[in-house]
């Protein structure tokens, strides 16, 4: 597989890892040519033990067009559809969006969704939790017999971001990125909608059906450099009825990342990093003591694992992937939602059948 990078951040060099750790041949481009050298010089051989050779890297300018096997987003969510949309033209087999997709404003993702749509082109979003293999094994446990039915749903991250600036030391604080600004994809709306996701993965997997209600209340951090919310907890109804919660901020340390799923008979409890390296699947089962799963990963596996499931994916039907396109900018629908929701204090309903846009909101 031949792979074009573009965005030569922390994501770029973990996808540009993850890709040669496949096997793939990789470019990475940037607009900056600063961020070029700072991958070559320090992020990469800081991570990963050297600089990789194979890997050619271009200023955005100079990047060679066509040719491509995948192609990855990995700059600020802000550019990321406008990108997209051109990598369309370059006849990829896939491309992948980090995420979120874009910001509240859902600004160009009815656009790219159906231009992807007509051009035969499968589009992933990098959700990366739900393919790995803790969020496998909530999902099959959470089916077992005996269970009974799920009586709700309950999913937080709640991290500070100072982990977040710890992997971009060039960065002097959240002001110096989209990270300060929640309309450009930053706060903890977005930047954790890793949370929002996984409730939604889980719903589906359980049989509750989408999202079609959100109630929220964010709280805003506004200063003459920077605005965006620290903290942003919505309640959901799908479908179905399944009535949970989801929870996102960026203050709690140390960090929570947490999903539960409540059954009438026993649980099933899944923590991200219940110890470094370590995530951890707890449950119930009628009959038995709480059982648990401990699965061992480090940082690269999460994208390494992520490879996997796209290779995978693209052999079978890719729409069937829980990191389908689709699936983000559902997240997302959700995410302006949250917003819509917290801005003038009522409920807000989705109607998928209206696109990826805000006419698919409505306050009730």
């Amino acid at each position: 597989m031949k792979v074009k990078v573009i965005g030569a951040g922390s994501i770029g060099n973990h996808l540009a890892n993850a890709s040669r750790t496949m096997g793939w041949s990789v470019d990475i481009c940037d607009i900056d040519s600063s961020a070029l050298d700072r991958t070559r010089n320090m992020i990469y051989p800081s991570r990963y033990g050297k600089w990789d050779e194979a890997i050619r890297l271009f200023e955005s300018k100079d990047a060679p067009i066509g040719g491509y096997d995948l192609i990855f987003i990995g700059t600020p969510p802000d550019v990321h559809l406008s990108l997209a949309i051109q990598a369309l033209d370059e006849s990829p087999k896939a491309i992948l969006i980090e995420k979120p997709v874009c910001g509240p404003d859902l600004a160009l993702a009815d656009e790219f969704y159906k231009k992807a749509e007509r051009l035969g082109i499968t589009a992933f979003v990098g959700y990366d939790h739900v393919v790995g293999k803790a969020a496998r094994i909530t999902t099959k446990t959470a089916k077992a017999s005996g269970l009974g039915d799920v009586l709700t749903l309950d999913v937080e991250f709640r991290e500070h971001w100072g982990g977040i600036f710890g992997a971009h030391p060039w960065l002097s604080g959240p002001e110096d990125s989209y990270l300060g600004f929640s309309e450009r994809g930053g706060g903890a709306s977005s930047e954790h909608s890793h949370a929002a996701n996984l409730w939604q993965y889980f719903a589906n997997e359980i049989g509750a059906g989408r999202i079609v209600e959100v109630q929220a209340m964010l709280d805003f951090v506004e200063t003459t450099k920077l605005k965006y919310d620290r903290l942003c907890i919505m309640n959901f109804r799908t479908e179905s009825g399944l009535i949970g919660r989801c929870v996102q901020d960026v203050v709690t340390h140390p960090p929570k990342k947490w999903a539960r799923i409540q059954h009438v008979n026993g649980y099933v409890e899944l923590q991200v990093g219940k110890e470094p390296g370590v995530d951890l699947v707890a449950s119930s089962l009628p009959g038995r003591i709480q059982q648990e799963q401990r699965i061992s990963k480090t940082r690269p596996d999460d994208f390494i694992e992520e490879l996997k499931h796209i290779q995978e994916a693209l052999k079978s039907n890719p729409k069937d992937s829980p990191i389908h396109i689709r699936h983000g900018l559902d997240t997302m629908l959700v995410v302006a939602a949250a917003h819509l929701s917290s801005k003038t204090g009522r409920k807000v309903a989705i109607d998928y059948a209206k696109g990826y846009n805000t006419a698919a909101l409505r306050t009730i």
